[in-house]
């Protein structure tokens, strides 16, 4: 945690228009750093090269302004390639990743996966490979994964805040082996998320609760790189009627088709910082 000014961001992927769920977490990120006379910054998180798009970039920065929302400095992950690749060969050489073959039909199939709080387990079926056998399979796509039980080993116990439920202890072996560097992009989020906090010098990182967990394998990744920790304030979900999380795929209004229904942004979020919201379906 930091003494010094505070600093928060709101880190969309432009793989798709930004819905009210968005507009509470970029909304609460951004008072929180305006009410304490600190910073508020916008991070694209673009590499992912196969649903990442120039119009959806655009858009955020158009549902944001919007909004009402005014952001101190705009990074885009895709500039910080190389940051992701020396992090992920200082965890090679400490002997702490591992290339991982499998699918994930292969990994769903695996009878030995429980399901974490984001999905299965990985069951460690790549985890005990020869230098062979990996050899054997290097021209085959692959991504790579923590080690958790070896990282956990190092860094011992750990615990992080959260602005609402208090002092954490991590349990990031829950979360098993963890992607780091996926088949189809440089970096997980796991990895990108962790390292873009720590360079852009966040203090305060305002999300909704259910990266919760998450949160978990971020502190070990600061602690295996020596990185700072900042505080988490993990916040409730917008919600359908139904109970669930806003998602495009089950009909949740766009900023923008509220926008183009005549909606006025900075009233809405004027309603969001009263508790006055509700989520609007298509359905």
């Amino acid at each position: 945690m930091s003494d010094g000014p505070v600093v928060t961001r709101f880190a969309p992927s432009p793989t798709g228009r930004l819905h009210l769920g968005h507009a509470v977490s970029a909304i609460r990120a951004h008072d929180y750093a305006r009410e304490r006379g600190g910073r508020f910054l916008l991070r694209i998180e673009d590499i992912d090269g196969t649903r990442s798009r120039p119009e959806f970039v655009a858009g955020i920065l158009e549902d944001l302004a919007w909004l009402g929302l005014r952001w101190d400095s705009l990074v885009f992950q895709s500039e910080r390639l190389a940051t992701y690749d020396v992090a992920l060969e200082t965890l090679k050489a400490l002997g702490l990743v591992y290339p991982c073959f499998c699918t994930r039909a292969e990994i769903a199939a695996s009878a030995s996966a429980p399901q974490g709080d984001v999905g299965p387990v990985y069951p460690g079926m790549c985890r005990h490979l020869s230098a062979d056998e990996v050899a054997a399979r290097a021209h085959l796509a692959h991504c790579w994964r923590l080690d958790m039980a070896k990282a956990v080993a190092i860094t011992g116990v750990l615990a992080w805040h959260d602005a609402i439920a208090g002092t954490v202890v991590a349990d990031p072996l829950a979360q098993g082996d963890v992607v780091l560097a996926r088949k189809d992009a440089p970096a997980s989020y796991h990895l990108a998320v962790t390292l873009d906090d720590a360079a852009q010098g966040v203090t305060d990182v305002v999300r909704g609760v259910d990266l919760f967990a998450a949160t978990d394998v971020h502190r070990v990744l600061q602690a295996l790189l020596g990185l700072p920790v900042p505080t988490y304030h993990h916040h409730p979900l917008v919600v359908d009627a139904a109970g669930r999380r806003l998602a495009k795929r089950d009909g949740a209004l766009s900023l923008a088709e509220m926008r183009a229904a005549g909606e006025d942004g900075v009233a809405l979020a004027a309603r969001v910082r009263g508790g006055v919201i509700a989520a609007v379906s298509r359905c």
